[in-house]
């Protein structure tokens, strides 16, 4: 089959020297405060509920609007950044996403929320849109190290989004959660505007084919798909673990309240340092052996977490014991996902660089759609199996993704 190529879009690209560390910190620092825009919302269902009279069959919609909103961003507005100027677009987003939230703030009806929680899903979908950008002014050599430390951006959002927002929540009030991410908002529109390189990209192709060739280039491409696919694997048994853990350890033998859990968040953390070590392997030229740690690390996460919580090996542990092997588990498992998805993102920003934008919309909305499966699926299992159907379904899925990244290995940079 013949491989899509985007040179049938004309293009012209400026080309930069590289990013300055204070700019690469600034770019990990704006896609995590995005991320928290779409994560946020799961721990505030409750207030949410209360205050705007949402039903209990109906709350699931005030964490699940963000992400189908991010989704959509995905499809509809990310591939803009292979069409518009770069700059220009970020910060008329990002102004749109903190207008979004200071309506959410105000909301006076569950309606109004809901569709301005939506619309700032949609517009965080700015990350996938800087992303590329940053892997544009990075110079070749440094590009893997450089999407290492800005992932770690984003992986610090999807962690810290639950426990700063369940604190905001409790301490001030939901509505100042949002009314303070909407004025994060607009001072990071304003450091892009002042900081970030204009990087022209002109392009005569329609919008309607721009979304046209999305397909095209998932058909077309293979390296895309396999680290696509790989990615959505990893963000199913990262989802599985952060939404059953919970349950976990709000029963016997930890029997933690919602700080106690929310301080076992940051745990995780810890993970997302691997972001640029995973970077700087792929610019050595390491991307398999990388990848194959990587998973490796996820299988390893899963065991640890079977013999803390779930008694595997027959191992009978004390709670102080228990809880620091689970603190231990989720520390790996987060570094073999960071470190996975550091590699796929790096492998395809080596793509075609004229299709940048989109092949990061395709790729992030992919592994999005793995971690909403794997959600309800650890919320399915939980119920019927508990905490060792989760750790046995993961860990078969974790030991599928390593055993199928060997299989399909490719020849990449």
């Amino acid at each position: 089959m013949p491989r899509f190529d985007s040179r049938a879009l004309p293009v012209r690209e400026l080309r930069t020297s590289g990013l300055s560390a204070t700019l690469t910190a600034f770019f990990a620092t704006a896609v995590g405060v995005m991320m928290i825009n779409v994560a946020a919302a799961q721990v505030l269902t409750k207030p949410v509920g209360m205050t705007l009279h949402i039903s209990s069959a109906l709350s699931g919609l005030i964490a699940t609007v963000p992400q189908l909103g991010y989704a959509l961003g995905m499809i509809f507005l990310v591939p803009l950044g292979d069409r518009l100027e770069s700059r220009k677009l970020s910060v008329i987003v990002l102004l749109c996403c903190a207008v979004s939230l200071g309506v959410a703030a105000i909301a006076p009806s569950a309606f109004v929320f809901l569709v301005a929680v939506g619309g700032a899903g949609l517009t965080s979908s700015a990350i996938q849109i800087l992303v590329p950008a940053a892997a544009a002014l990075a110079v070749p050599a440094e590009r893997g190290r450089l999407l290492g430390n800005i992932m770690s951006g984003v992986m610090l959002g999807i962690l810290v989004a639950r426990p700063l927002a369940s604190v905001v929540a409790d301490w001030w009030g939901w509505r100042d959660f949002y009314a303070a991410l909407a004025f994060v908002e607009i001072l990071l529109a304003l450091g892009l505007w002042r900081w970030l390189p204009e990087r022209q990209v002109s392009t005569s192709s329609r919008y309607r084919d721009l979304l046209a060739s999305l397909w095209m280039l998932w058909r077309t491409e293979p390296v895309l798909r396999r680290h696509s696919l790989s990615a959505a694997l990893g963000m199913a048994v990262f989802s599985a673990f952060w939404t059953a853990v919970a349950l976990r350890l709000s029963e016997a033998p930890f029997v933690l309240g919602g700080s106690g859990i929310a301080l076992f968040a940051l745990v995780g953390v810890a993970g997302a340092v691997i972001a640029p070590v995973a970077g700087r392997f792929g610019d050595r030229g390491h991307t398999e052996i990388g990848k194959r740690w990587s998973h490796a690390t996820t299988v390893v996460s899963w065991m640890v977490a079977g013999v803390a919580a779930a008694g595997w090996a027959g191992v009978v542990l004390d709670r102080t014991t228990s809880l620091l092997l689970l603190g231990i588990a989720a520390i790996l498992l987060d570094a073999g996902i960071v470190g996975d998805q550091t590699l796929g993102r790096r492998a395809i920003n080596l793509l075609d660089p004229l299709a940048r934008s989109r092949f990061n919309g395709i790729f992030v909305g992919t592994f999005f759609v793995g971690g909403g499966i794997g959600a309800l699926a650890a919320n399915a299992i939980e119920s019927m199996a508990g905490w060792n159907g989760v750790c046995v379904f993961c860990l078969s899925l974790s030991v599928v993704s390593l055993l199928w990244g060997m299989y399909t290995k490719t020849a990449e940079a």
